[in-house]
């Protein structure tokens, strides 16, 4: 085998190499399949939530494949929680959106100044915290969330408050 021939061959074998870990990622993207906003005329039921410091009741939800679901939360802790609808490689990625706004001062303990919340996001539009699958609340707050789990994968439930989900803040989603 020539010099020229071996090149060849490692060029060849780099492409492959390379092709198979971008067609590996993609797949992964594809599967990161959480459901969509919902519409509240089309709500099959309403779930009643209550988030208590670092877990939520019920710890767990069955639902149906298609069923769109209003989630009435309610923050019943002392400390500020998040009820965030997504898979763990996207809580994942979330956190550090969390961690900056603490760090921004917008998240405290136990109350969220949404002013600073407000004003930051001019800036950095992660600061708002505007995300369609989540419910962000101080102590004794309430939010709704309507959720379509029209292609629901792999989800979990869970507070990506810096700390929170580590400690185990994670409600299981067992879709039928």
């Amino acid at each position: 085998i020539s010099k020229e021939e071996l090149n060849m061959f490692m060029k060849i074998l780099k492409l492959t190499i390379i092709s198979i870990f971008f067609s590996s990622v993609s797949l992964a993207d594809k599967n990161m399949k959480i459901g969509s906003k919902g519409k509240l005329s089309e709500v099959d039921r309403v779930i009643k939530v209550k988030m208590y410091d670092n877990y939520y009741e019920p710890k767990s939800f069955n639902i149906k494949k298609g069923e769109t679901i209003k989630f009435e939360v309610v923050n019943a802790g002392n400390l500020v929680h998040e009820f965030n609808i997504a898979n763990a490689m996207m809580h994942k990625k979330h956190q550090p959106e969390m961690e900056r706004m603490v760090e921004n001062e917008i998240l405290l303990a136990d109350s969220i100044d949404r002013e600073k919340m407000k004003k930051m996001a001019k800036m950095d539009k992660a600061m708002a915290h505007s995300h369609s699958n989540s419910v962000l609340l101080a102590p004794k707050e309430k939010g709704d969330l309507v959720w379509k789990f029209d292609n629901a994968i792999n989800i979990e439930i869970a507070c990506n408050v810096p700390g929170h989900y580590q400690i185990g803040m994670i409600a299981k989603v067992q879709l039928d």
